[in-house]
């Protein structure tokens, strides 16, 4: 880089549904550098261990066709696996895409987490936790790594990210901007896609964690 020339860096944005997630990754001008999906756990794990298997434990859902037999032990257990497991694929796909990245990057968005009971069996009986604690879980693991990676970490609020993404890029139609960067890039790009970008590109007028 020559003397007195500013570095670019990237930014990422975080689409999660269950352990899956939708990562979207934009340089500090807006460009659009990488586009995609992650798991963060195998499919020999629960996706929805509080919630499903939690509430099982609990004696929700007792009488659903899908339902099984489960101590809270079992469960509180199981959860435990899943936490560890989603560290660790947290932790691989962000090495991926730091590695094939074609600038360093410093920052990540995540959708902002509810306050949550602090144990686990906690939020497992608790009926308004166990339905959100999963998502949760799976946020925090990401944040986790990115941390560990030295990025920062900002949390989106999904009903302001567009027009604070809108505010930071002086864009007074961040719709078609986002419609514009998906057309140069070509499909998928759904709604989860242009909500991770919006949050990338919100960064820079984000709270930092």
């Amino acid at each position: 880089m020559a003397k007195g020339q500013v570095q670019r860096t990237a930014r990422v944005g975080v689409t999660e549904h269950g352990n899956a997630a939708v990562l979207v990754t934009v340089a500090s001008d807006g460009a659009l550098l990488d586009r995609r999906r992650i798991d963060l756990t195998d499919s020999d794990l629960p996706t929805h261990p509080h919630h499903h298997e939690g509430s099982w434990a609990v004696g929700r859902y007792r009488d659903s066709p899908w339902s099984r037999e489960i101590s809270l032990a079992e469960a509180i257990a199981l959860v435990k696996r899943v936490r560890v497991a989603a560290a660790r694929g947290a932790r691989e796909s962000l090495e991926a895409l730091a590695v094939s990245a074609p600038m360093p990057v410093t920052s990540i968005a995540i959708r902002i987490c509810p306050e949550l009971p602090p144990t686990i069996e906690e939020r497992i009986r608790d009926n308004r936790a166990q339905t959100v604690a999963d998502t949760v879980m799976y946020r925090e693991a990401l944040a986790a790594a990115a941390e560990a990676r030295g990025w920062s970490v900002y949390w989106y609020d999904r009903e302001r990210v567009f027009s604070d993404a809108a505010r930071v890029l002086g864009c007074a139609d961040i719709n078609a901007f986002l419609l514009a960067m998906g057309r140069s890039v070509g499909p998928p790009w759904q709604a989860r896609h242009k909500l991770a970008a919006a949050a990338a590109l919100a960064i820079a007028g984000g709270p930092a964690r």
